[in-house]
């Protein structure tokens, strides 16, 4: 590893096969808790470059337990994290929302890391079991229409960074793969990031697979449609800015989004926004991300229609009891 972070200190890049090198000998346990964390934090001193992304990608995939869901046709909804708005869980309640309106959710999530509650902590507070039963997790796409696929259970590979990401609590460049290495393969995604720049290196990696995609990021920061601000939406074949306007919204407060300081804060509000006891802005913010999503999972409706669909999946309940039956399940 001194070679390497003496190689990065003198502001040179890693090669796609370096890159990739150096994170599956992390994965292995090659390196102690403090080289890695020396290693993370040339990345926040510099950008990442498209090869090194590419490179890590790479080794977290191939070092991943695959789960098989090819018989479902599904989409994972998934933010980068490490914007620092401290929201309420906006993409696993917009997951819930999708599958509501009879997508297929392949839902990948983790605890949290820089915030104070991740997909992970709330629906393990919610009463959802972690697994890596391939057949827990095909029976509920199959009955309930989302599973939830927990990260660490998977990617084994990053059990000996958690320790180190924990004790930094700050975004690292693992907030960038982590949407880009749910073991399930799902051919339809949507991504928040927390930055343009990303934005742009995800478009490039994405244009290289078979993925439907859909990129967001709002320009006041969030990895989200936050409403706050306009926000930029990149798919496959079009690149737009956006405003709450053009959805039929009007703007929010960012204060309208914060996700309270606890883990049970967190939990009451994404039961009280699937139990129709959301207020306006957060209804609003679901409705506009569902949305979205469901335009990547069904490619030839309009965002009118789509629209339309996720207002119905959230105020007839029907995200609400997607989340009762998962529950049921386990």
């Amino acid at each position: 590893m001194r070679k390497i972070l003496n190689h990065l200190f003198e502001h040179k890049t890693l090669t796609r096969q370096e890159a990739e090198e150096v994170l599956t000998n992390i994965a292995q346990g090659t390196y102690s808790d403090p080289e890695i964390a020396a290693f993370l934090t040339v990345y926040l001193m510099r950008s990442i470059t498209v090869e090194e992304l590419t490179g890590f990608r790479d080794a977290l995939l191939n070092l991943c337990i695959r789960v098989d869901l090819d018989d479902f046709d599904t989409i994972d909804l998934c933010g980068t994290g490490g914007d620092g708005k401290d929201t309420f869980n906006i993409s696993t309640l917009t997951s819930f929302v999708v599958a509501g309106a009879g997508a297929k959710v392949s839902k990948h999530g983790n605890y949290a890391v820089s915030s104070a509650c991740g997909s992970s902590n709330v629906m393990e507070y919610l009463g959802y079991k972690f697994s890596g039963d391939q057949d827990k997790l095909k029976k509920e796409l199959d009955k309930s229409g989302i599973c939830f696929i927990h990260a660490p259970l998977f990617n084994p590979a990053m059990k000996n960074v958690a320790p180190v990401r924990k004790s930094l609590r700050i975004k690292t460049f693992f907030n960038m793969l982590g949407p880009m290495v749910n073991p399930g393969f799902p051919k339809k995604q949507m991504v928040g990031v927390f930055s343009l720049q990303l934005a742009r290196l995800y478009n490039y990696l994405y244009q290289r697979t078979d993925k439907e995609y859909i990129i967001l990021h709002s320009l006041d920061g969030y990895d989200e449609i936050s409403l706050t601000a306009p926000f930029k939406y990149i798919s496959n074949d079009a690149e737009l800015l956006l405003t709450a306007g053009d959805l039929g919204f009007p703007e929010v407060k960012p204060q309208a989004l914060l996700g309270g300081n606890t883990v049970e804060d967190a939990a009451v509000i994404f039961k009280n926004i699937l139990e129709g006891k959301g207020t306006p802005a957060q209804n609003s913010v679901i409705i506009a991300n569902a949305a979205i999503g469901l335009k990547c999972y069904y490619k030839n409706k309009s965002i009118a229609d789509c629209l339309a669909l996720a207002k119905e999946s959230l105020e007839e309940k029907k995200a609400y009891y997607t989340l009762k039956n998962l529950i049921a399940l386990q």
